[in-house]
């Protein structure tokens, strides 16, 4: 097993998941299997319970495990499929240890963070590290972990310390170590001071980067490259210039013509590898799409505009999951995205000032498609139920998750339905008509992974065929789509909503509870219980949001008809494949 190690110094949010994310593919294009680990060194045990205003995203897994967002990269990227025990934080290992200790397994010592704090953590690397992760029950060649947080933080402590035994536990040689820094230009100055602090404080604490990564707004240039391999000891061909681009997915690109990829080789011996002729084929095929993708991305003019209207829009990494879903779809369709961010409460003409108030709406109405993405709270929904029943009214194509759709079934329900005093139980408890209704099975005293998560099945039902959804999921009968929720449509009032039209297309294997709905007489109005940008691939888009991109972009029938028939690079021109 090599390990390559991606710690980050001066700021945080410097873009260390897509510098992993981007080596790990890489590796992967050599045909080597790579997996990943994220460490989040704060003491939750998992993000889920985590503001998303302070925290980003919660990214769910297929086992339920709710994760830092970072995990979402590399799924995307490397096209893997992680675990619980892919995210390690501070209060996982913390409790282990603990746990431990009070069943006695430490036989009576001193239990310390040196060794047995850093001990468990990589003991825990090197067995989360062999788990599949291609669904094919083989071994990865290669871990690439990332160290959240700066290098230098109290929080990080125990962790850079197990990194530092860690490299002589498995050898120097399957061990490597790339460090992302901030280079800020100046008034037209590359400052390369802070690198060179940032260097020096990491070898203080007895690592060594094999590998500097230099984010800068320009091309680093060869007088700072230079620079920072004289004062940070390494060559200049260990000084990788990572600058702005069109988009996150040329960044391989990036790193692959300066040499990452090379040294590597060089660094692992991989050349020595036996590896099949197959694997080999499929990592070049694999370098192919991801270029023929990006190229296209460079030549697409025409522009998609999609409103999201959320409740967490201060912070967009809230909804990165969702971004990154609607710009693999906006790829497929060879269609530039751009995205309108509308705070829901906006929406509200009693919520907020009247400008603001004719602003979020002037943005709304300009919008070719409308998302209504998950949340919770009380806050913002009535805006969200105004967006929905714009979309409705005016055939704006529409894309409900979670709480979009639950949001949506309020507004069929009151507005189409004439039942103006429903709500969902979430937001109003007392409520005697309720179209949501809190889940019976689920924990109404613990928050932390107590709710409806994880991979489950939704079941197309009889008559469904010409579902737009299903045809976008090629006629399948069944999906597996990720869960995270804690009410649903009330099942007792389903008859009356389907008389009503408001057409249930899938449910769960007891057909009791609501999954999918979706209105026949309009381009696209659909909503999911699910979260179907969870397992959304740069190379193949959710299915869910590549419709309602299609739909935005007027191509959604020659994209369903593909999706049926099934394609290679999945490349929409000119409306065919």
């Amino acid at each position: 097993m090599k390990y390559v190690v991606v710690s980050g110094g001066v700021i945080s949010g410097i873009g260390k998941g897509v510098i992993a994310s981007s080596t790990g593919l890489l590796l992967k294009t050599y045909g080597l299997k790579v997996t990943s680990i994220k460490i989040d060194p704060y003491m939750n045990i998992d993000a889920g319970t985590m503001s998303p205003l302070e925290h980003g995203e919660v990214f769910t897994l297929d086992d339920g495990g709710e994760v830092d967002l970072d995990l979402g990269n590399y799924e995307r990227y490397l096209n893997v499929t992680l675990t619980r025990d892919h995210n390690i934080t501070t209060g996982k290992v913390y409790r282990h240890v603990i746990e431990k200790e009070r069943r006695g397994d430490y036989l009576g010592k001193t239990v310390q963070i040196v060794p047995h704090l850093t001990n468990a953590i990589q003991d825990w690397i090197e067995r989360v590290a062999e788990i599949p992760v291609d669904g094919d029950n083989e071994k990865p060649d290669v871990c690439i972990i990332e160290l959240g947080g700066t290098v230098g933080d109290i929080e990080s402590a125990p962790f850079v310390e197990a990194l530092r035994q860690f490299q002589f536990r498995v050898g120097v040689d399957n061990f490597a170590l790339i460090h992302v820094s901030l280079v800020p230009v100046i008034h037209g100055e590359k400052k390369t001071k802070p690198t060179q602090a940032a260097i020096k404080d990491l070898r203080s604490l007895g690592l060594t980067p094999n590998l500097i990564a230099c984010r800068c707004a320009e091309e680093l240039g060869e007088s700072a490259i230079n620079k920072i391999s004289m004062f940070c000891h390494v060559g200049p061909d260990q000084v990788l210039g990572v600058h702005d681009v069109n988009s996150t997915y040329h960044v391989p690109l990036l790193l692959e013509q300066q040499g990452l990829l090379r040294f590597f080789i060089d660094k692992f011996k991989l050349n020595l590898l036996d590896l099949s002729p197959e694997r080999k084929q499929n990592g070049h095929g694999l370098w192919n799409r991801w270029r023929r993708l990006t190229e296209s991305h460079d030549k697409s003019f025409e522009t998609v505009t999609i409103a999201i209207v959320g409740k967490y829009t201060d912070l967009q990494d809230s909804y990165i999951s969702v971004v990154k879903a609607l710009e693999h779809s906006a790829l497929r369709c060879q269609r530039l995205l751009k995205i309108i961010w509308i705070e829901a409460t906006s929406l509200e003409a009693n919520s907020v000032d009247p400008k603001t108030y004719h602003e979020a709406w002037s943005d709304l109405v300009k919008a070719d498609g409308i998302l209504v993405p998950g949340g919770f709270g009380t806050r913002g929904v009535q805006g969200m139920i105004e967006a929905a029943k714009w979309a409705r009214e005016n055939k704006v194509p529409y894309l409900g998750i979670c709480l979009g759709f639950q949001v949506g079934v309020i507004e069929y329900v009151r507005n189409v339905m004439g039942r103006t005093g429903t709500h969902s139980m979430e937001f109003d408890e007392t409520n005697p008509d309720p179209c949501i209704v809190y889940m019976p099975e689920v924990s109404r005293t613990h928050l932390g992974g107590t709710m409806r998560l994880g991979l489950r099945p939704s079941i197309f039902q009889e008559g469904t065929e010409d579902s737009k959804l299903r045809r976008l999921y090629g006629g399948r009968e069944q999906v597996m789509e990720r869960h995270r929720h804690r009410y649903e449509v009330n099942p007792k009032m389903v008859p009356e909503y389907e008389k009503a039209g408001l057409r249930f297309v899938a449910k769960d294997e007891t057909g009791e509870r609501m999954e999918v709905f979706e209105l026949k007489d309009h381009p696209y109005m659909v909503g999911c219980q699910y979260h179907p940008e969870y397992l959304s691939r740069v190379l193949e888009p959710s299915e869910p949001v590549l419709g309602l991109v299609a739909a935005a972009s007027k191509k959604l029938e020659a994209v369903m008809e593909a999706q049926c028939k099934g394609s290679e690079d999945g490349v929409v021109v000119n409306g065919d494949f």
